[in-house]
């Protein structure tokens, strides 16, 4: 395996089904073909401010449904951020040669600069720095990005290519986004019939959600006032909950629900049922893992600690090289 990728998700809690089948059923076809780092971005979270119980917890979570999804920690490295020290010290180095007016150009940065402008702290503002030191750490040449990441990849790229300019060196691989084909990067929308699905957006379904707060949730989803024309084209609102039955249910039932709206005989009380059902059933075996993998602390202790000192391994090259080529030289 030559090529290594790196991806990593915030530890602010669990994983929704946008998260699956946007990247996480990816990941697991990747762990066979790639050299291949997922972490934990404890650190990034930090910027939302959680508590230290919310914290801890929601590592332990992520972990384990990362674990119940099917990523093998004997094929991919899975390690919590702050497991490896030497994350924070490329990123203390990369954050003297990013400069003030780029990272304050950033998306990123302005959107949430602009919906908390009570929190935009320093972690906030180099954000991509700390990014782009998770990706370089590992001499990453290929990253699993989002079109609300790339911004930040691109950030990498050109924080890897000043590094190596200023030092004269090919130390850093330039990280290049890595494209999913068209079938396997599904975009799940949410049930608020906007956007894609998201937690911050409480418009999410999550994998360890119980089946009553998953039925809930379809009941309330935006829908319309039905078709009134034979076979015309459905609203946003009405195509999300097709697009969302069409990752959980079977072909029959998305086609029959499908003749029923071009007839104008649907009724979205109906489809609701149907969809929720079917969500249930297939988070409901996910969900049964999440909670088994989160009693075992022992296991979980287990894949943390190897996940960190194959993490480290990469790292502590990656840092004794960089800190020579910049002049820290030991008198001892």
């Amino acid at each position: 395996m030559n090529n290594t990728v790196v991806s990593g998700i915030r530890s602010t809690g669990n994983l929704h089904l946008g998260n699956y089948f946007g990247a996480v059923k990816n990941f697991i076809k990747m762990q066979d073909d790639y050299n291949s780092y997922f972490f934990i971005a404890d650190w990034h979270s930090l910027t939302t401010h959680p508590t230290p119980d919310a914290l801890h917890q929601n590592v332990k979570q992520v972990l384990a449904e990362y674990l119940a999804c099917g990523i093998d920690p004997e094929k991919s490295t899975i390690f919590i951020q702050s497991d490896v020290p030497e994350i924070l010290e490329l990123y203390t180095l990369l954050n003297m040669n990013a400069y003030l007016g780029e990272l304050e150009r950033t998306t990123s940065f302005k959107d949430k600069a602009r919906k908390n402008p009570e929190n935009v702290n320093a972690g906030l503002l180099t954000y991509p720095v700390l990014m782009a030191a998770d990706i370089l750490i590992h001499k990453a040449q290929f990253v699993p990005v989002g079109k609300d990441q790339e911004q930040n990849l691109e950030m990498a790229r050109k924080f890897a290519k000043r590094f190596n300019r200023m030092y004269k060196t090919e130390t850093f691989p330039i990280p290049r986004p890595f494209v999913f084909d068209g079938e396997d990067m599904v975009k799940i929308p949410g049930l608020d019939g906007s956007g894609k699905m998201g937690k911050s957006e409480g418009n999410a379904i999550c994998l360890a959600e119980d089946p009553k707060s998953i039925q809930k949730k379809v009941m309330r989803a935006v829908t319309d006032q039905g078709p009134t024309e034979m076979n015309q084209e459905k609203p946003q609102v009405i195509k999300n909950l097709f697009d969302l039955m069409e990752v959980v249910s079977t072909p029959d039932t998305v086609q029959y629900f499908d003749n029923l709206y071009n007839k104008c005989e649907i009724r979205y009380g109906d489809m609701k049922k149907q969809l929720a059902a079917d969500i249930i059933d297939f988070t409901t075996p996910i969900r049964e893992r999440i909670l088994d993998i989160s009693a075992d602390d022992a296991y979980l202790g287990k894949v943390a600690k190897m996940g960190a000192e194959k993490a480290r391994e990469s790292a502590v090259k990656t840092v004794k090289e960089v800190r020579e080529l910049i002049g820290f030289r030991k008198f001892y």
